[in-house]
């Protein structure tokens, strides 16, 4: 009888792995088609409109192994567009690229643009946030999730540049995560795309630097089973939505709390509604039990999400509960503290933080590619 079960659990398991395999396989086919469709779109309408008076400056991380390939990349195209003068400042581990930008702006850039992953954009960011100066990326880091949202190439930098050094922009909105507890003098941090604590913190802080640049993002994956019967997080959340309603969520249980800018990391959709300039956040908790079934239901409620391009949950996820919420502000104060994290960069642990949202706060060079922009075609001079 034992054989028998164990027999039947193996073959279960089989069965359940071939299923979700070819799941993933069909969406990394139809990802690829979207992909190819918006990169014949971006050489479609992407066309650099010159400016002899506007000067960029780009924020390199040198540390990225494509990164002296891309700057000399970078001064070619330059040299063939006529862009005259750039300016180029590397990061440093006692500069980062908020302080970068900050130079660039002071040296007279008009458009400042990172060339990096998602922490230099983060940081480069974080000095534009309420700038009338332009903020422009060329993606060369893992994940490149802003990128990716944004619908930036993340593999053709010369579309990119194009991107980066036309007059098309968009105002999007930047978050913000403060740790309520922390003695550190800068306790606010800004993000874009999404920040955490609890689980996915802990898997970020745990993913191999070495296996990440070798296998891209697929590394958090091996870093993810570390953590996956980790300890849960109870608390209270307090919620204030855009209209200035106040909701408190008490005695709350999960594994992970997010806030989401944007919703799409690489291949699923984790928070369908998310929009960059709404000027809300989305706020998820995901639980899980029943050991790997609950985890298992998670992947299909992702999956669910990604195919569907719904919030709801899906309603085979049974071993899994993902609670969402929306609004301009939430506070989160829980029994124990965890780590944090914004858009992949470790903060420190906290059981007391507060999410909130600048909306409209950053003026991005973006594909004009979808109803959200606001800025389309030939911008004016920026006023230094």
């Amino acid at each position: 009888m034992n054989k028998i079960m164990t027999m039947s659990w193996g073959t279960f398991a089989t069965v359940a792995a071939i299923i979700v395999l070819a799941v993933l396989i069909v969406l990394g086919i139809i990802a690829s088609i979207r992909k190819e469709r918006r990169q014949q779109e971006l050489a479609q309408t992407v066309e650099r409109l010159s400016d002899d008076h506007i000067t960029y400056a780009f924020i390199i991380n040198p540390s990225k192994p494509e990164a002296e390939r891309t700057r000399l990349y970078i001064k070619d195209y330059c040299s063939i567009h006529g862009i005259e003068n750039p300016l180029f400042i590397d990061t440093q581990l006692d500069k980062d690229g908020r302080a970068c930008a900050e130079e660039a702006l002071s040296m007279g850039a008009d458009v400042v643009i990172a060339v990096g992953g998602d922490g230099t954009v983060r940081t480069v960011a974080s000095a534009m946030a309420y700038s009338t100066h332009a903020f422009g990326i060329i993606p060369i880091g893992t994940g490149n999730l802003f990128a990716r949202n944004m619908g930036i190439p993340v593999d053709n930098i010369e579309v990119a540049l194009s991107v980066a050094t036309s007059h098309g922009s968009r105002r999007v909105d930047m978050g913000r995560m403060s740790l309520l507890d922390s003695a550190e003098p800068e306790h606010e941090h800004g993000f874009l795309v999404i920040a955490g604590a609890g689980f996915d913190a802990n898997m970020i802080n745990d993913t191999n630097p070495e296996l990440k640049a070798n296998i891209s993002w697929f590394a958090y994956f091996v870093a993810a089973f570390k953590h996956l019967f980790g300890k849960k997080s109870r608390g209270t959340i307090l919620i204030r939505t855009a209209s200035g309603a106040q909701h408190t969520v008490d005695n709350v249980q999960f594994r992970t709390i997010m806030a989401g800018n944007c919703g799409n990391i690489p291949g699923f959709t984790l928070m369908p509604d998310a929009q960059f300039d709404d000027g809300i956040l989305d706020i998820e908790t995901i639980d899980t039990r029943s050991g790997i079934l609950g985890w298992m239901s998670l992947l299909w409620d992702v999956i669910h999400k990604t195919v569907t391009r719904s919030s709801k949950q899906s309603p085979f996820a049974t071993h899994a509960t993902v609670r969402q919420y929306q609004g301009i502000s939430t506070e989160v104060i829980l029994n124990k503290p965890v780590l944090a994290e914004v858009d992949g960069d470790i903060l420190s642990q906290s059981n007391h933080f507060l999410f909130t949202v600048d909306r409209k706060a950053l003026l991005v060079r973006a594909p004009q590619l979808g109803s959200s922009a606001e800025v389309t075609g030939s911008l004016p001079p920026v006023q230094k």
